[in-house]
């Protein structure tokens, strides 16, 4: 804990979990757990435009370009479903793979063509690298997180309206379609900001992971929400020390392992919903209709209903 390193990496980290975690409740409450993987595998084309077009490796251009193009993502998204009878997922899917090619397509220009592309870093965007973050890197994400959680607590009461009934939101006269951009782009934020320390691969589990432990113990919007930033800020401490105690252990997969082992403690021990608790009375059911069915049964017939 004395080490600067390993502390300013463990901060970036539970920032990055508390920000998605909390976030993420609401693209699960939603049933929309597959935008964190469509916006971070949009965010690469904005990272590579950025720096091809301005050839800068300082984190806040290469994050303002990621969120640009998940925002643009997004926005795509919700045209289409608006606007054709494609399905959710399938626009989901369909416009991910677009932007994910084109940003692959972009990063492989750039170091085929770009002088000295092999040192500027842009690889830990799409695998990640967290060892690697500095102070001004954690600021960005600090600032850009508290935006995301700001807008959060200022739209708090909209925001859950409309993750349960936005039909009521818009027979209220609320602008839900404003509201829905609007939670779009926080979601925007809370996962760009992640990029460079798990990266576009995995970013996507510390979006779904802590909202979703958070879920079985509780049945409050509200605490789900502070349990799962709460999560997600203990996956990236711990996982950041796992990394830091076995060697040759990368941050990022380590934070994703980590999350995903409080999600599965969870779904195994939370009380009334966990699985252990659940198995004693589902066989206690199954046992007392057995029971019944023998009682009511007629000697060389069929059992008869009581």
């Amino acid at each position: 804990m004395s080490d600067p390193t390993f502390l300013l990496v463990a901060a970036g980290s539970a920032i990055l979990g508390l920000v998605s975690g909390a976030l993420g409740c609401f693209a699960i409450l939603r049933k929309q757990s597959l935008l964190g993987d469509v916006v971070s595998h949009a965010a690469l084309p904005g990272v590579m435009l950025v720096f091809l077009l301005f050839r800068t490796k300082a984190p806040f251009p290469l994050l303002l370009g990621g969120a640009a193009t998940g925002w643009l993502c997004t926005m795509t998204v919700l045209r289409i479903v608006r606007s054709t009878r494609i399905p959710p997922d399938t626009a989901l899917c369909g416009t991910m793979a677009v932007f994910f090619g084109v940003g692959i397509w972009l990063q492989t220009y750039i170091q085929h063509h770009v002088r000295d592309a092999s040192q500027a870093g842009l690889d830990r965007f799409l695998f990640g690298q967290a060892a690697t973050l500095l102070d001004r890197d954690v600021l960005w994400m600090a600032i850009l997180g508290g935006v995301a959680l700001g807008t959060m607590l200022l739209l708090w009461k909209e925001f859950k309206l409309l993750s349960f009934d936005p039909e009521f939101a818009a027979s209220l006269g609320w602008p839900v379609r404003r509201l829905d951009v609007i939670l779009m782009s926080a979601l925007v934020l809370a996962i760009v900001i992640g990029l460079q320390s798990v990266g576009v691969v995995l970013m996507s589990a510390m979006v779904v992971a802590p909202g979703a432990a958070a879920r079985q113990w509780t049945d409050r919007l509200g605490r789900m929400v502070a349990l799962a930033g709460t999560f997600g800020a203990v996956a990236g401490v711990a996982g950041t020390w796992l990394s830091e105690q076995i060697q040759r252990t990368p941050t990022g997969p380590a934070i994703v392992l980590c999350a995903t082992a409080i999600a599965v403690g969870s779904i195994l021990v939370a009380p009334r919903r966990g699985l252990l608790w659940r198995f004693p009375a589902i066989w206690r059911r199954r046992h007392r209709s057995q029971l019944n069915s023998e009682t009511t049964a007629i000697p060389g017939g069929s059992p008869q209903p009581r």
